[in-house]
């Protein structure tokens, strides 16, 4: 029998520990197969002879005026389509994300999200096995200060 699953709702609160972000609405979305970050200002640089993107996000849902500057390193490069039909290159990261109490590496896909709700959005690839999702319930991880707090006490063992 494998790992007890986590029971979500649609809509959570989520950590990036890694990228240094405070705690993302995010849209748990079982139908979709890619999980995506919001970025703008994406660049690409080389750090220890690797390649990385700079970004920044805005944090906030429905509030611009906040900017995180973020960097990973790049896994690889993400050829999708945006809701125009337009082809689109962006940069795929791997990361570790916390839900609740349980912490696991997602691979996220970076791209301008400014016109959509969610800052993150997680899709199957990111959720399977490891999330039981009810479409009826919100928040059943707790608040955007229970993450805050379960976070700080992580990082103080």
């Amino acid at each position: 029998m494998g790992k007890e699953r986590i029971s979500t709702g649609w809509q959570e609160w989520a950590l990036l520990p890694e990228l240094g972000l405070t705690p993302l609405q995010t849209k748990i979305d079982s139908g979709r197969q890619t999980s995506t970050l919001h970025a703008f200002m994406t660049e690409e640089f080389e750090k220890d002879g690797q390649p990385h993107v700079r970004f920044c996000i805005h944090p906030k849902q429905n509030d611009r005026t906040e900017a995180v500057l973020c960097e990973a390193p790049i896994l690889g490069k993400f050829e999708g389509t945006n809701k125009y039909g337009k082809k689109e290159d962006d940069y795929l990261i791997k990361t570790t994300i916390q839900m609740g109490n349980e912490q696991w590496p997602v691979e996220l896909v970076i791209t301008n999200m400014d016109e959509m709700t969610f800052r993150l959005v997680l899709g199957h690839s990111a959720i399977d096995g490891r999330l039981i999702v009810d479409p009826a319930a919100t928040f059943l991880l707790g608040s955007s200060d229970d993450m805050t707090h379960n976070s700080s006490q992580k990082a103080d063992k």
